[in-house]
């Protein structure tokens, strides 16, 4: 990027508390939002543990209102609400405020709800407002409604990069000056069902036969699947110009960022991680920095076999013995589950605040690491040490799509 962008606002929406500090406190303290889901609906389905959000709309909208928006178009207002009123509202021309904003599946649940009333009562009472709710841009327009924006408006749909990729578009947007301010982030909310059933039937999900706060386990050689989460995440970007003239906090920076495809299969990962690499590359030269200068890799981490063995194995290679000081894992799906449209975005906020704070959350589920991954895995809260405070954030998503973010920290 010719210049960095500033992130003045954070928000999230997850299985670990409905605001970002919530989140990053009880991350910090080690716990999970895992639970056993509720067995009315799941007790048949292949895996029945989940990342359960909780979180109260009507403090936001009317009941009326709130009626007229899926759950995952819930979280994700919420979540830009939040990172809205944490940037400090900014004064600008509608005109000049942009939002990216997407999701993985739209509004899924809604869909299973209205095949439902159309299998049981018939067309006529199915609800007019079916559509508007399950389009995948209905949470961005919805976001850009409730903030007025009448900027750029872009609504990604990249599976489980889909929240990184709508940062990097975002960031983009900035830079060739269409907006001055962007809302960016994402969300899903696939604990139904059909979501379930259908991720089940791929025998992508770990089973959850043990303790539900032991079912995701990114990197552990014990490792069986990924758990499926829900929730939101929202971040506030604006110029660094722009940041400085209104004497905004800023909470961290985006160096750079990189995208690119597999091109191998429609949902695993390039066996060897190699297009993950290249797009772990491609953006560190972006952001102007190498792997030595890195403190923390945010990895994708998702808990299945393949994939995390194939990101291991690129990271091991961007690593290489030339590497002496490694920087620490954070791998947040072991805590919250995978959120799909969500993830990129929510683990963008925790490696943000990681940087801000200097801080390390100790890695759940993961005492026996892939051999293949030479990062450190923390065991207790961890310090980041240096002045300047640097971190790699992956997000990889089916249909091969690789995003890689370079953050750094506000000081």
């Amino acid at each position: 990027m010719t210049e960095r962008i500033a992130i003045t606002g954070l928000g999230a929406v997850s299985p670990l508390g409905s605001t970002h500090p919530s989140t990053w406190r009880s991350l910090l303290e080690g716990r999970s939002g895992l639970k056993a889901l509720d067995p009315s609906w799941s007790a048949d389905l292949a895996s029945r543990v989940g990342g359960v959000s909780s979180f109260e709309i009507h403090a936001l909208l009317e009941p009326h209102r709130a009626r007229r928006l899926d759950r995952s178009a819930q979280m994700g207002l919420l979540a830009a609400q939040e990172a809205w009123t944490h940037a400090g509202r900014p004064s600008l021309a509608p005109e000049r405020l942009g939002v990216v904003f997407g999701t993985g599946m739209g509004g899924l649940a809604t869909l299973q709800e209205q095949l439902t009333v159309l299998r049981e009562q018939g067309p006529a009472r199915v609800n007019p407002l079916t559509v508007p709710m399950i389009m995948p841009n209905a949470v961005a327009a919805q976001i850009a409604l409730f903030l007025g924006a009448r900027g750029p408006l872009e609504a990604p749909v990249s599976a489980c990069a889909t929240g990184a990729d709508a940062i990097l578009w975002g960031a983009r947007l900035l830079e060739q000056d269409l907006a001055d301010a962007v809302v960016v982030g994402g969300c899903d909310a696939l604990l139904n069902r059909a979501g379930m059933a259908a991720f089940g039937a791929m025998r992508a999900l770990a089973g959850g036969d043990g303790p539900p706060e032991e079912a995701s386990r990114p990197f552990d050689e014990l490792r069986s699947g990924f758990v499926m989460g829900e929730g939101a995440a929202a971040l506030v970007l604006e110029t660094a110009a722009r940041a400085r003239a209104r004497m905004a906090p800023v909470h961290g920076w985006l160096r750079g960022g990189a995208v690119n495809a597999d091109a191998h299969h429609i949902t695993t990962p390039q066996p060897e991680g190699r297009q993950a690499e290249q797009a772990m590359r491609q953006a560190l030269v972006q952001a102007g920095v190498s792997p030595h200068d890195l403190q923390l890799v945010k990895a994708h981490g998702t808990g299945t076999v393949q994939g995390d063995h194939a990101e291991a194995l690129a990271l091991g290679r961007l690593f290489d013995n030339s590497v002496v000081n490694r920087p620490w894992l954070l791998a947040p799906k072991a805590a919250v589950g995978h959120l799909i449209g969500g993830a990129g975005a929510l683990e963008a906020v925790l490696t943000v605040l990681c940087l801000r704070e200097g801080l390390v959350p100790p890695q759940r589920n993961c005492p026996q690491p892939d051999p293949a991954l030479t990062l450190p895995v923390p065991r207790f809260v961890s310090r980041l040490e240096g002045p300047a405070k640097l971190a790699m954030a992956n997000a990889f998503g089916f249909g091969g799509k690789n995003v890689v973010l370079v953050f750094e920290g506000p000081g």
